[in-house]
Order: structure tokens, then C-alpha cells, then sequence
């Protein structure tokens, strides 16, 4: 069954208390997916339901299987899915995009090409504890095109867990682990998108109110193909502070850390509804995956309202590679 909901950027004037770690966090099914809650403030949905797509949109755009949407912590909205330049974008989100199976292309990203998708298949646990919230689903990569008939190429666990942070901030831990059992494994090559964690920022940001700053303290002008360690995402909103963001960390075990970036530059689409961030670890080499091996990509998100330092962001790295 597909499910249309449509998520426009409501802005909600909610704040969280400074006492963070007092805070209630929860996990609540709908027919559309699970949802997050601080406070009972829903701060982000993992989508199970497949979401149908706008009419006159091919059938091969409707997905599951993806978080969106994700909220500051006073209720803005930062992601976006199925903006026209790309209905594929899924808020935040990670298929591969050139992936070769027996010596065929596959692409997992490029939904419209009908080759592969990644869609959710079903709960593996979740619970609340300990002052957080975790979901465990398993999320199918499926080869469309291959000569016996549609199969299951890759497998992936896709562990998410939320708790409030310090400042009003709230945390999102990200851990994607894939395994295949074809014979022969899995290349997935070199390309500048695919895999880690991608991110399709809310349409109001463009080049004018929008900016991001890397590890290496790159800018959209040269963060593209750069490597980083974490990168910081933000623009204006209707919060009070008048700007809100999110903080990606790569885990210092990911393959090819310091992690290299996908980034939208300066100028694309006219500037508009423009920010798009990945962290990309075959941009620059292939990754072979062994039959029934397990490779586990570790990432973090900080969730702000206002600012957060270059300094801030390098002590919540530290403190997640401990």
C-alpha cells in the first residue's frame, strides 16, 4: 500500500528545556512510520510506508525506507524529499549508485533508471532506555534487472538512535551495516555520489542563507571531493535565533576516514533549494564487499537551533570516536 503525506515546512515554536538530559524521549508508530519524540516533539520519522509520488511523476520514484522529516529543536523543518531538480532525494539517505554484480551495473540511487532501490523491509527491535530512543530495521537493496528475476542484492541492518544533547541540542546516531550473499561479492565502484549518509536540505535554503563548513575548514566554493571528519550544515529559519543546522560526524573506522564529501557548489540550480551533502567513501576508490561480510559505517548527527562553533564541532567528534 503506498501512503501519501505531504510535509511542508511548518514551523513549529516549540523549545526544549535547558535540563537536556531530563528529557523524555519516546518512539511512536503511525501509518507511515516511527516516529522520534522529545517531549513528546516529534524531532524525526523513519519512513516505512512507501510515499506515493506527486501525478504525472513515474510510479519508479515512490520509496520507503528513509528519515524525513528531521526538526530542529524548536520545530523547523530541515529536509526536503522528492524536490522536481532530483525525485529521487529522500532527506537523508544513503543507496549506492554504481554498483557491479556480476560484471553488470547496478544503480541503487537513481530510482527513474528502474535498475535497483532500497526500500524497508521490516523492524528488527526497537526500545526505549537509558534516556534514548533505537530503532533496528533491515532495509533491502533490490537488483530490478537481473537475468533470473528480480533479486535481494544487499542486505543492510540500519541501527538509529536519538537522545537529547547539551544546549537544547538533541543527537541522531546513524549506523548503516551491509552484507550480500551472492557468490562473488559486490563491487561498489568509484563515483562521487553514493552510500554513507546523504542529505537534502529543506527548499528555503539556497546559496544566500545557507552555508556549511568542514573539518578542514572548506566552504561550498572547495568542500566538493574534499575529505572530512565532520561537516556543519545550517541556515536561516524562523527560529528565534534566526538559524538552525545540523552537525554529520564520520566515525574515525568508517572506510577512506577522514570521509570524502559530495557538495552541491555555489550557483547550482540558480541558488535555490540547492543544499545537498553526502559523506561519500568510494567518491575516490571502489569498495568490494565479500560474500557474507558484514561493513559497518558509523555516523552522528548534532541537531541546532542558533550557532555551533568549529571548536564545538570538533569536541562532539571526540567525544564520538571515544
Amino acid at each position: 500500500m503506498c501512503f501519501k503525506r505531504i510535509f511542508l515546512p511548518i514551523l513549529v515554536f516549540l523549545t526544549f528545556s535547558t535540563g537536556s538530559f531530563s528529557q523524555k524521549v519516546n518512539l511512536k508508530e503511525t501509518p507511515f512510520g516511527i516516529d522520534f519524540l522529545i517531549d513528546n516533539q516529534r524531532v524525526l520519522t523513519y519512513q516505512t510506508a512507501t510515499t506515493d509520488v506527486p501525478e504525472g511523476v513515474k510510479a519508479d520514484f515512490k520509496k520507503s525506507g528513509f528519515i524525513h522529516p528531521i526538526t530542529s529543536p524548536s520545530g523547523q523543518v530541515l529536509s526536503r524529499i522528492q524536490p522536481p531538480d532530483h525525485y529521487h532525494h529522500y532527506g537523508i539517505w544513503g543507496p549506492w549508485t554504481r554498483a557491479t554484480i556480476s560484471g553488470r551495473e547496478v544503480d541503487f540511487w537513481n530510482l527513474g533508471d528502474g535498475k535497483g532501490r532500497v526500500d524497508f523491509a521490516k523492524v528488527l527491535s526497537k526500545k526505549v532506555a537509558g534516556g534514548a530512543a533505537e530503532l533496528n530495521v533491515r532495509q533491502n537493496h533490490l537488483d530490478l534487472k537481473a537475468p533470473e528475476s528480480e533479486r535481494l542484492a544487499i542486505e543492510e541492518d540500519l541501527r538509529i538512535k536519538v537522545k537529547p544533547a547539551d544546549k537544547g541540542r538533541y543527537m541522531v546516531d546513524y549506523t548503516t551495516t551491509i552484507f550480500t550473499k551472492i557468490p562473488g561479492g559486490i563491487l561498489l565502484d568509484d563515483y562521487r555520489y553514493g552510500g554513507g549518509i546523504g542529505f537534502r536540505a529543506t527548499e528555503l535554503w539556497g546559496d544566500a542563507n545557507s552555508s556549511i563548513l568542514t573539518s578542514e575548514g572548506k566552504d561550498r566554493k572547495d568542500a566538493d571531493g574534499s575529505n572530512a571528519k565532520w561537516i556543519i550544515v545550517k541556515g536561516k529559519t524562523a527560529d528565534a535565533s534566526g538559524q538552525s543546522g545540523i552537525l554529520f560526524l564520520s566515525h574515525n573506522t568508517n572506510k577512506s576516514h577522514p570521509e570524502p564529501l559530495r557538495v552541491w557548489p555555489l550557483g547550482q540550480y540558480k541558488g535555490e533549494g540547492n543544499v545537498f551533502i553526502e559523506f561519500c567513501p568510494i567518491r575516490h576508490e571502489s569498495w568490494e564487499i565479500q560474500p557474507n561480510e558484514r561493513n559497518t559505517l558509523k555516523y552522528r548527527m548534532i541537531v541546532f537551533d542558533g550557532d555551533l562553533t568549529a571548536e564545538e564541532a570538533e569536541a562532539y567528534w571526540r567525544a564520538f570516536i571515544k
